[in-house]
């Protein structure tokens, strides 16, 4: 099997938790090495691979993919440099951070034929599938409201300074909200309109850091929100039909389970704890039925087995450029709303 040579941008918290190990399992990659500014970190995990000094160094290698996953104010320069260099990409979320930006980088990814993808990758939780799963099936009937949350609670401001001083890319609505809008968007497409309301809550923060946004569709309504005040969590999705209802507490163990170092394997990976089952209620058959489900396993290898599968077989990517400009779209939408304290079509 031919390897695609891959790079990363940093090796900061995503490159070791999210991205250098399902790039080690994965049997379709080789893992050359990452750009390191002051620590070189890298290679205390993988001493195999290189420490860049540069971009310029990392791009003149003979590097077939590059992941872009530095601070979001700089995935816009990073990206187009990449992908004018003619190798394939891999974007943090937030894409960029404009939609004019994305659908530039979307233009000369086409221009160039290489391929350019978001990093979605909590399309692969295992809450996430679970419910995209039951609204698949169908037992709730015709929808009539959702409700994603992304909760947390923690008052101190980050340590990491990018996140936490007034830039473009700074902020909870181009951190954790992409990942909230991308999955409504994966499972109801785009909405008609949106309307935003941003806040900062925490004292002495700089940028947004609670968003509640609502994406207005034809017959239904999908609400987002996400802060850093809800110690007692709420729901990580709520999904209301005509027929009944859908509970899913948020559950995923990927992200804490890579924080401790464990390494991702393809049996029991992803797999969560029996006590965070969602809760289904409805009608089935004209009988009514009120019982938890089985949560499906989460694996973010799937994302980077579609990546490897985009560039080998030359087919969609597993979460398009344009899932990316999608986003962007709702997220100066929100940004638009919140200014002018109005609905913003799309």
């Amino acid at each position: 099997m031919q390897k695609i040579k891959t790079a990363l941008l940093s090796y900061g918290m995503s490159g070791k938790v999210f991205h250098a190990p399902f790039l080690d399992i994965h049997p379709g990659f080789e893992l050359l090495g990452s750009w390191e500014r002051s620590k070189k970190l890298i290679q205390e995990d993988y001493p195999e691979v290189k420490s860049y000094p540069s971009l310029e160094d990392l791009l003149a290698d003979d590097v077939d993919l590059v992941i872009v996953n530095t601070p979001v104010g700089t995935h816009y320069e990073y990206a187009k440099k990449v992908v004018l260099s003619g190798k394939h990409a891999v974007v943090e979320k937030a894409f960029t951070t404009t939609v004019a930006e994305a659908q530039e980088l979307n233009k000369i990814a086409k221009e160039k034929g290489v391929k350019l993808a978001v990093f979605q990758n909590r399309r692969w939780d295992s809450d996430f599938k679970t419910v995209q799963k039951v609204i698949e099936d169908g037992v709730l009937g015709d929808l009539v409201e959702a409700e994603f949350h992304f909760d947390r609670y923690n008052p101190l401001l980050s340590p990491k300074a990018h996140k936490e001083t007034a830039n473009d890319g700074a902020g909870i609505l181009k951190d954790l909200g992409p990942h909230l809008i991308d999955q409504a968007v994966c499972l109801f497409g785009s909405p008609k309109s949106v309307f935003g309301d941003i806040r900062i809550t925490r004292e002495n923060s700089l940028v947004d850091d609670w968003i509640d946004l609502q994406l207005i569709y034809e017959n239904f309504r999908v609400r987002l929100k996400a802060g850093f005040f809800v110690r007692e969590a709420n729901p990580a999705f709520t999904v209301q039909g005509k027929k009944g209802s859908f509970l899913k507490p948020r559950g995923d163990v990927q992200e804490d389970k890579l924080k401790e170092g464990e390494k991702p394997n393809l049996e029991s990976w992803g797999t969560e704890s029996e006590d965070l089952q969602g809760l289904l209620h409805t009608e089935i058959d004209g009988k009514t039925i009120r019982e938890k489900i089985p949560t499906l396993q989460g694996n973010y290898f799937s994302f980077f087995d579609g990546v490897f599968n985009s560039i080998t077989n030359d087919v969609a990517e597993p979460v398009t450029a344009e899932d990316g400009v999608k986003v962007m779209q709702v997220i100066e939408a929100a940004i638009a709303s919140n200014t002018q304290r109005k609905v913003i079509d799309l």
